[in-house]
């Protein structure tokens, strides 16, 4: 399910699980690979997938399968840094292609079978530090806990896998979300269950909804 990414004629391919080859895009000859580590015991749902990576000059970032954001160097894919966006351990993964936006990476998760509570992060792209994070099911503080039913919220799923778009001019990015889970028995988080199965539009500086 890759987009293969070319810069400079260097053709950016990534493959299963949370693997990235650099190769020439003329020739089809390899530059360099790299193989991210997984643990043994991962557990994820609907298959080993990842979806691209990101390109911003000298650098390449890209999500894995066990909730790690990683920065390579595209010339050699040395790891200049590797964020852990979430304990895997608790059905987290991400398996969506990073966004860049100025000097932030944005990604998602996936998990919404195994019980995450889904959101987007911000990282900055020279250090990987958290910038931001944005929970895609509001919380008891927040506009909209109320659609959730007892404490559902903390394990309703909404993941946000699929890579979100950024409009320049508005300064805004556009995310959507998934389905609240459980998705087979709606019985035990009765209501909307906001923001699932929504298009949530974003400041990407603030990581606020508008």
């Amino acid at each position: 399910e890759t987009t293969p990414l070319v810069v400079d004629g260097v053709m950016y391919v990534t493959e299963a699980p949370s693997n990235v080859i650099a190769l020439d895009a003329r020739t089809g000859s390899q530059y360099w690979r790299y193989n991210h580590d997984l643990p043994d015991d991962l557990n994820y749902c609907c298959g080993r997938n990842n979806r691209g990576v990101a390109v911003l000059g000298d650098r390449l970032y890209m999500g894995t399968l066990d909730a790690h954001l990683v920065s390579l160097d595209a010339k050699t894919g040395d790891v200049i840094w590797d964020a852990e966006v979430a304990d895997e351990a608790t059905g987290y993964s991400i398996t969506g292609a990073p966004l860049l936006v100025g000097d932030k990476i944005l990604t998602g998760v996936a998990g919404g079978e195994f019980g995450i509570r889904g959101f987007v992060d911000a990282y900055d792209e020279a250090t990987g530090e958290l910038a931001w994070r944005l929970y895609t099911i509001p919380g008891p503080d927040d506009p909209g806990n109320e659609t959730w039913a007892g404490n559902s919220w903390r394990t309703g799923g909404s993941p946000s896998w699929v890579t979100g778009s950024y409009d320049p001019e508005l300064n805004l990015v556009y995310w959507g979300t998934g389905n609240p889970g459980p998705d087979w028995n709606g019985d035990v988080r009765m209501g909307d269950n906001l923001y699932s199965d929504a298009v949530l539009a974003i400041n990407p500086d603030t990581g606020e909804m508008v």
